[in-house]
């Protein structure tokens, strides 16, 4: 009986980017009592953005609108943008995968920073393209843009993924950093930025929004400092000619009415915005704090979590991370050396912290300091 499946199918290991606490749950039998692990806003979205849409789900027997004509209408708005330089999607992870689709032939060349956002890599792994791997800096642990952009003019691949500010590390380059990074990049290559924790960086990192080039496509999302993970809708900014291929391949009744309530809600309530964005930097500082107290170094960050070097190598990191999941605290770490080097703890309440605290010095305590090298 020949395959019912390509060859490329065929040839994918059958796994998921991230390993999700539920799942961590059932396999080792126990609840998490704090949930510090996947970049969440455990703060949750504005009271307004739950009132609206606990309305839309009266209302949820009708599809969401395939243009998502208002929600696109209030984005640009907010940015001063035209409606055509937005396409909204299934959070930012499903408008890569469209990109990649979109961009990419199988055994095309893809270049990234080796250690940056798995999903990604999953993506063009699932087109059969060739993904190609710059280390992140050994100085100062950033992505290395002066370098990816050797290697795309090497390459010249027809994608080039950069993120800022960073996953897993949380770091950030200033707006003239990334700028050239845009006027550096062929012609032939699409630079994705990806800027999911944008709205938790400081203004000094971000090029204006209004700044566009064909090959250049700027992606957002309501996920992290929105407090809308569990919803599902992002964006991305461009020029209109390369924003409205993003029709030919996408879900259109992919963003839920629902969803699209929602993101409408949370784009209007700027004050509840700050407001979390305060509470963020707080816990972000506390968490810091506990690093060092525990005689580790954590990294500045502009996310809404703390990437923490724990002074030893991946295993030690692993085995530290083994035994806080054992604690009942999620969380993860960087999965590529060096970076495995560090845990990674999202930011939470005050009573998050503590847990995330004692569990921290439980599982130091089980595995011993770290060995010098």
């Amino acid at each position: 009986m020949p395959p019912l499946f390509t060859k490329l199918a065929r040839s994918l290991p059958a796994t998921v980017p991230f390993v999700g606490p539920e799942a961590l749950e059932r396999r080792m039998g126990m609840r998490f009592k704090a949930r510090l692990g996947a970049n969440e806003s455990v703060f949750g979205p504005s009271p307004k953005v739950i009132e609206a849409m606990s309305r839309a789900a009266a209302e949820s027997w009708a599809y969401g609108d395939p243009e998502q004509y208002e929600l696109k209408r209030a984005i640009a708005e907010h940015h001063g943008i035209g409606m055509e330089n937005i396409a909204i999607g299934e959070g930012i992870d499903g408008l890569l995968g469209h990109l990649v689709h979109l961009a990419t032939d199988p055994g095309d060349t893809v270049v990234t920073s080796l250690g940056a956002y798995p999903t990604f890599n999953y993506h063009v792994a699932g087109h059969g393209a060739r993904l190609d791997f710059v280390p992140y800096r050994a100085a100062d642990d950033h992505e290395d843009p002066e370098a990816l952009i050797a290697r795309a003019r090497e390459t010249q691949p027809k994608l080039l993924y950069f993120a800022n500010p960073d996953n897993p590390t949380g770091t950030w380059h200033e707006a003239a950093t990334i700028e050239r990074l845009i006027d550096q990049t062929p012609e032939e290559t699409i630079l994705i930025l990806d800027e999911a924790y944008c709205d938790l960086a400081p203004a000094t990192a971000l090029p204006p929004i209004t700044l566009m080039r064909p090959n250049l496509l700027r992606f957002r999302t309501f996920s992290k400092a929105y407090g809308m993970a569990g919803v599902r809708v992002a964006y991305v900014v461009g020029e209109a000619e390369s924003i409205a291929q993003f029709d030919k391949v996408r879900n259109h009744f992919g963003v839920s009415r629902m969803a699209q309530a929602g993101a409408l809600a949370a784009l209007a309530d700027q004050a509840y915005l700050k407001d979390v964005t305060a509470r963020i930097v707080s816990a972000r500082d506390e968490l810091s704090a506990i690093a060092r107290k525990a005689g580790m170094t954590p990294l500045a960050s502009a996310t809404n979590f703390v990437a923490i070097d724990c002074g030893g190598d991946g295993d030690y990191a692993r085995a530290l991370l083994q035994a806080v999941l054992k604690q009942g605290v999620f969380i993860r770490m960087p999965g590529v050396a060096p970076l495995d080097r560090m845990i990674r703890v999202s930011v939470g309440r005050p009573e998050d912290l503590t847990l995330f605290e004692t569990a921290l010095f439980t599982a130091i305590e089980e595995v011993g300091e770290p060995q010098p090298a």
